[in-house]
């Protein structure tokens, strides 16, 4: 029987949006950007004028608050699904993001993103100002080297 191809097109890259100014987000970048990638990964701060450059009809405001990770083919990951996604395209991670997606696995999923949002929040600058949204400066950007 012949398989039945999905609407959506499959990923081939993927571009995570990471806050720079966050200690745990750039010790996952470096992480991330350490492990064997299935599916190549680039890694470009939330915000800077790569990111707005690349995708310029994304919410970037959003990013700076949430790691968002973009699929080459239009795919927009936030929060719990962007950790997945990371881990799915990462070889020895790869099992451990299937089963972060099932029933059982999605709870601890969630939990380790509270968990992380929870030490992002007490060792990093808040990035609000009387609610405004954070601007990183222009000079922010490019690939993280």
């Amino acid at each position: 029987m012949a398989r039945t191809r999905s609407a959506e097109p499959p990923v081939g890259r993927l571009t995570v949006l990471y806050d720079d100014r966050c200690p745990l987000c750039v010790h996952l970048r470096q992480w991330l950007g350490g492990q064997r990638q299935l599916v190549p990964l680039d890694l470009v701060p939330a915000g800077s004028p790569e990111a707005r450059h690349r995708f310029p009809g994304l919410d970037h405001a959003a990013t700076l608050d949430e790691i968002t990770v973009v699929g080459d083919g239009g795919q927009v990951y936030r929060g719990t699904s962007a950790w997945i996604v990371c881990l799915w395209a990462l070889a020895e991670h790869r099992p451990r993001a299937h089963w972060l997606t099932t029933p059982a696995g999605r709870p601890f999923a969630r939990a380790t993103v509270l968990a992380a949002a929870k030490i992002r929040s007490v060792t990093t600058e808040p990035c609000t100002s009387a609610g405004a949204a954070c601007r990183l400066p222009d000079s922010v950007g490019g690939s993280p080297g």
